[in-house]
C-alpha cells in the first residue's frame, strides 16, 4: 500500500543535488511544516507544533527542483509518505520522508515564474538573464496589461 501525502511548508535547508554514477538525478531538502490555528480567546493566529520531513525528488523533477527551489521558499509537495525507524549504537529514532511526485512554490506567499523545459539540457542553462525575471514595469506599452497577462505574453513569446 502506498500512502500519498500533500504538504505545504518552508524549505528549511539548502537543497542538495547529486547525480549517481548510474545517472540518476536526486535533489533533497528538509521541509518544516508548521501548524497554525486561530485562538479565539486572544483573537489572533498562533503557531503550533512544527513537523519535519525529508523531501526527495528524482529524475527530471530533481533537475528542475535543483534550479528552482531555495532555502526559505514556501513550497507545496505531494508524494509518497515513507516512515522509517532507524537505530545506531548511540540512539534510535524515526525518520519521516516524502518521495515527491509533485513540487512547486506555494503561491499563497508570493509569485513565481514558470519556464517549461523542452530538454533536460534546458534546466542547466536557464538563468535569470535567460528568462528576464519579472515583467518590466518600466515599459509604458505593457503597463495597461495585468501582471498575469504580461507573464503569459513573455512565456508564450
Amino acid at each position: 500500500m502506498t500512502d500519498t501525502i500533500t504538504l505545504s511548508g518552508l524549505v528549511a535547508t539548502t537543497p542538495r543535488h547529486l547525480t549517481t554514477s548510474e545517472g540518476l538525478a536526486i535533489t533533497s531538502f528538509r521541509l518544516a511544516s508548521s501548524q497554525r490555528r486561530f485562538d479565539r480567546a486572544s483573537s489572533r493566529w498562533v503557531d503550533g507544533d512544527t513537523n519535519w520531513y525529508t523531501v526527495s525528488a528524482f529524475r527530471q523533477l530533481a533537475e528542475n527542483a535543483a534550479v528552482s527551489v531555495n532555502k526559505g521558499d514556501r513550497v507545496v509537495v505531494s508524494g509518497k509518505l515513507l516512515i522509517r525507524d532507524w537505530e545506531n549504537t548511540d540512539r534510535s529514532g524515526t525518520t519521516v520522508e516524502v518521495e515527491a511526485d509533485v513540487l512547486g512554490h506555494d503561491l499563497s506567499w508570493g509569485i513565481s515564474h514558470y519556464t517549461r523545459n523542452t530538454t533536460s539540457a534546458d534546466v542547466t542553462t536557464i538563468s535569470e538573464d535567460d528568462w528576464g525575471g519579472l515583467p518590466d514595469r518600466d515599459n509604458d506599452e505593457e503597463d495597461e496589461l495585468p501582471l498575469a497577462a504580461k507573464t503569459r505574453k513573455k512565456v508564450s513569446a
